[in-house]
């Protein structure tokens, strides 16, 4: 052919240096375009021999390879696909934009399944601009006489085009490396980023380093594939050694029969796992192959609780894998990694259009041709559509979720401490995902045991009224009369089912075990998530309502006495503490408790409590959160000892003391002190005991 110049057909003013620079936000991501590109040729071929137009050679084993020379400064990239004419290096390289996947399925859309071809984008190939200063291409194409092209360009609007000299049918593409992408020419940074984007692509990937030294390995004869290049045949004799036996004689045994060895080229070992887990049907994985896919994708030592195989092929193609991660919160961050491939080529980690919010804690692998995204394959477009994809993910996990919740119990018990916080943060941020698993949340509560809400508050939950609503609901039905005389009946406010909990098994053990003595029970919840998770529960479940456990002390605990009865422990009291913790705020409420141990307590009311943790977490942002200041009550217990020592003699020496001292001991039950007031505690204890001694 004639040498050929020409200028780049481009539709828009100065779009190939948009192309170069801003196309892509990571440089990196052209291996995976000039990869994808060979596959796609491949793919082509190999559907055409499939439908008769073109004989494969014998021994035909479809391949990318790529080729670093650092000292050169070149990266290439070598397909033995179906190559291009120059007819065709003129349609689909010179007109920028043009893709050469969309034209050969409009040619073959009923004769082939579109679903395996790559490449929807004819921009790709200029990714490799980014890096380059330079760029060759030599192809050679299927077509029978077709003969070969060269075609160079340096990064301008301008090409040359001319006859090459490549002999086998395919594609080479040539990166002359920039000043700073020079990276990418070392084995090693090269493989790194083959191993990122290329893991799972449909063609073998083969990375070497021009020029280098043949390296060898040795293997048994019996192992020799037709493929190796045979360097030496080794023979070695069998190993034996003396040994004596228990009558004292010595006879020789044979300890390793003769081998029969081969010394040959060293073999190449593909990047690229051709057929993927998830691409495989669920009945034909095993439960080592998840596990053994899970340490190579996430380099996770710990092994997944469990995981979902998602694999759906209508009214959208998408497969993939879910795995729970075993997390340990108190050390690590639980954000997990979810990869999103299309036709098995990487796009991004968790692209939270198709991933539900919630399930980005999981570690997994998603699949889906039909993806929509934009030219750079880096966002997603039709959103419609994406939102399906989502449902879909939503639906799959809930249904694993609770089909493992009714048919194998004992196990969803055992991962619950692990996977509930992916649950319950699931259910605030999805109301379907809410709706299909609130009857699978499960509680433990303070004896271990885990239980559904439904279980834990019973059949007749919010039916009957608590100790004290029955007046209430008597003068709520009384009826007031409006304006004009007309007589309204008041509505009544449903009794609520109080389910208590438990944030700190050591902190709050006091009461925990004042619960026990009462035959009471609470459930657990000590995960950050849980804060927020209650509030959602008790906005869509009005019959119940959720309170810490020294939140008030129940009238279980305590003997039935009226305030007057207390009123003078009380006053006085009240006065001592406040005298002795320079206090005047201190709000301190006497009770008859039935565990006469107990000497002293702090409660909070819930809605206090919440308030205060708000405003933690508004603090960050400049809040001032002394502007809700705590309102703690100080419990004392009128049938202990000590209180009543107190009560008997406010004047004795040592009553300061044991005033801070039970205030201190009532704090450290409901939440850790100050460093300044757990100074002043160890300081006052010594102080206590030296006492005893004298």
């Amino acid at each position: 052919m004639n040498e050929k110049h020409g200028n780049l057909s481009i539709n828009s003013d100065n779009i190939f240096p948009i192309i170069k620079k801003w196309l892509y936000s990571d440089h990196d991501i052209f291996f995976r375009e000039m990869v994808s590109n060979g596959c796609d040729a491949i793919t082509k071929l190999k559907k055409l021999d499939m439908m008769g137009e073109y004989t494969l050679p014998d021994k035909y084993k479809p391949q990318v390879q790529v080729l670093v020379n650092p000292d050169e400064k070149t990266l290439k990239f070598i397909d033995n696909g179906l190559g291009m004419t120059a007819d065709e290096v003129e349609e689909y390289i010179n007109q920028i934009a043009f893709s050469g996947a969309t034209d050969f399925l409009a040619q073959y859309k009923d004769k082939t399944n579109e679903d395996q071809i790559i490449g929807h984008f004819g921009l790709g190939f200029y990714s490799a601009f980014m890096v380059a200063d330079e760029v060759h291409i030599d192809t050679l194409s299927y077509k029978e006489g077709a003969e070969p092209v060269h075609w160079e360009c340096d990064g301008g609007t301008e090409f040359s085009m001319t006859q090459g000299e490549k002999k086998e049918v395919g594609t080479e593409i040539t990166l002359y490396l920039n000043e700073d992408s020079l990276e990418f020419a070392n084995e090693y940074r090269a493989r790194e980023v083959i191993s990122k984007y290329c893991s799972f692509m449909p063609v073998e990937i083969f990375l070497a380093k021009e020029n280098a030294e043949q390296e060898y390995e040795t293997i048994e004869e019996s192992e020799l594939t037709e493929d190796d290049v045979v360097v030496e045949r080794i023979h070695e004799e069998a190993k034996t050694e003396e040994i004596e036996n228990e009558d004292g004689t010595k006879e020789t045994k044979e300890i390793s029969p003769a081998k029969d060895k081969v010394k040959i080229n060293k073999r190449p070992v593909s990047l690229s796992d051709t057929s993927p887990l998830w691409g495989k049907h669920p009945n034909e994985c095993t439960e080592e192959e998840y596990k053994e896919f899970y340490r190579k994708v996430f380099m996770d030592y710990k092994e997944p609780l469990f995981w979902i195989h998602l694999n759906m092929d209508y009214p959208f193609n998408l497969k993939g894998i879910l795995y729970f991660p075993k997390i340990n919160t108190e050390y690590e961050s639980i954000e997990g990694t979810i990869k999103l491939y299309n036709n098995q080529v990487f796009i991004a980690d968790n692209i939270k259009e198709v991933i539900p919010e919630f399930l980005l804690l999981l570690k997994g692998v998603i699949d889906c041709p039909d993806l929509p995204l934009n030219v750079s394959r880096s966002a997603l477009q039709n959103d419609g559509f994406v939102k399906k994809i989502s449902d879909y993910i939503t639906k799959k996990v809930a249904d694993k979720l609770s089909g493992m919740c009714k048919t194998d119990r004992e196990n969803y018990e055992k991962y619950w401490d692990d996977i509930n916080p992916f649950i319950k943060f699931g259910c605030i941020k999805d109301e379907k995902f809410c709706e299909r698993m609130m009857e699978y949340v499960l509680f433990k509560d303070i004896d271990g045991k885990y239980t559904t809400m439904s279980e834990y508050l019973g059949p007749d939950a919010g039916e009957e009224k608590a100790e004290g609503e029955e007046a209430k609901a008597e003068e709520a039905e009384q009826t007031v009369e409006t304006a004009d005389g007309e007589p309204v009946e008041e509505e009544k406010e449903k009794p609520k089912t109080t389910i208590y909990y438990v944030t700190d098994e050591v902190q709050q053990s006091q009461y925990i075990n004042m619960f026990r003595e009462q035959n009471m029970n609470a459930v657990i919840l000590k995960h950050t998530i849980d804060n927020p998770f209650i509030s959602h529960l008790e906005a869509k479940n009005e019959k119940v309502k959720f309170q810490r456990i020294d939140a008030d002390v129940t009238d279980s605990m305590k003997e039935e006495v009226s305030e007057e009865e207390l009123k003078s422990e009380t006053d006085a009291l009240t006065d001592l503490f406040r005298k002795a913790l320079n206090n005047e705020k201190l709000e301190v409420k006497v009770e008859k408790l039935k565990n006469e141990k107990i000497s002293s307590m702090v409660t909070m009311s819930e809605e206090s409590r919440r308030m205060q943790e708000m405003m933690k977490m508004y603090s960050m942002y400049g809040m001032d959160s002394s502007a809700f200041p705590s309102s703690t009550v100080l419990i004392l217990n009128a049938n202990n000892e000590l209180v009543k020592y107190l009560f008997e003699n406010p004047e004795s020496e040592h009553v300061n003391l044991i005033c801070e001292q039970l205030y201190d001991l009532a704090m450290i039950s409901n939440q850790p002190l100050s460093p300044e007031a757990m100074t002043r505690f160890v300081t006052r204890s010594n102080e206590i005991m030296m006492l005893l001694t004298k």
